[in-house]
């Protein structure tokens, strides 16, 4: 199918402890609060053209509130509407204006797996500016990773729906395949999505302006005393930098750089066994990767995802 997706807008939680969240994104974690109301903030990144690219709203109960996609022009937005009612997607909401900062046009639907989807297009861009250098704070939303059942049912939804394209996939010879990396772009990937025995939001990962600033916000983050899942380090597919953190309920949250740029004319998705060191990180500078890393970022189940019939 045509892409008419462009870019990652801002990924939406809900959380129990608002306060303690609003304090690490807002404040070790490097994002600004641009606006709050009735128990919602929205966060943006310095560097980021975006009106903001983390939103969280007070909650009883931990959850993916929904992942947000930009598209070039509101009749971008109306035929993927069309295309999706006509392949039977649900919609929550039709084609309509944004009532969120930066307004727009836009609409909300359920993927196959339950997510609440927001595609918008006229977003008003955000008054932003250049990271210096040794800055340490966030240029921009990376990507986002989501755990799934059903890995290649997933997949293929999100292949015949909304137009990714596969870039890499990570397996093994005793498990399988359990990640696959997708792209809307030349970025090596917008968004992947993992084996997990539930469905549930895996990580959020946000880029620095550079290795120096990578790593500098990596250490200022572990003096913090944020806890550490993995890293510093340097995955192959991608050949970006990762270290992962947990944020105070529990999501996994990344800092990374050098996210690879692809020909996508050119370019032959990969199959590389995680089981070899070199493939989770080149560098050689992480902690091994292990079962119990891995289930750390299972995250809690996301009973915010309704149970999606197969499309």
């Amino acid at each position: 199918m045509t892409r008419l997706l462009t870019h990652l807008r801002h990924v939406d939680l809900a959380v129990p402890d608002y306060e303690k969240q609003l304090d690490f994104y807002a404040g070790v974690w490097g994002l600004t609060q641009v606006a709050e109301y009735s128990g919602i903030s929205f966060l943006a990144a310095e560097g980021s053209p975006e009106q903001y690219i983390v939103r969280l709203r007070r909650a009883e109960e931990k959850r993916l509130d929904l992942i947000s996609y930009g598209a070039a022009t509101p009749a971008d937005v109306d035929t993927l509407a069309e295309q999706l009612l006509a392949g039977g997607v649900q919609l929550i909401t039709r084609p309509g204006t944004v009532d969120t900062p930066g307004g727009g046009y836009g609409f909300r639907f359920f993927d196959v797996d339950g997510r609440t989807i927001e595609v918008s297009a006229d977003v008003a861009t955000r008054t932003h500016r250049r990271i210096e250098e040794k800055e340490s704070i966030p240029v921009r939303l990376s990507h986002v990773v989501v755990n799934s059942p059903d890995l290649d049912r997933t997949r293929t939804w999100y292949e015949q729906h909304l137009g990714f394209a596969l870039s890499d996939t990570l397996a093994s010879p005793h498990m399988g395949e359990v990640m696959h990396f997708m792209r809307i772009s030349n970025q090596h990937h917008s968004m992947a999505i993992a084996k997990g025995p539930h469905t549930s939001l895996h990580h959020i990962s946000f880029e620095l302006r550079g290795v120096d600033e990578y790593m500098y916000g990596t250490g200022r983050v572990l003096r913090a005393g944020v806890r550490k899942i993995w890293g510093p380090g340097r995955h192959l597919a991608g050949n970006n930098t990762f270290s992962y953190f947990l944020d105070p309920h529990g999501n996994t949250v990344e800092y990374t750089t050098e996210l690879e740029r692809l020909d996508e004319d050119s370019w032959h998705p990969h199959v590389y066994d995680f089981s070899q060191p070199e493939v989770t990180d080149q560098w050689g500078t992480a902690n091994a990767m292990s079962e119990i890393v891995a289930k750390e970022s299972f995250n809690d189940v996301d009973r915010g995802c309704f149970t999606a019939p197969p499309v």
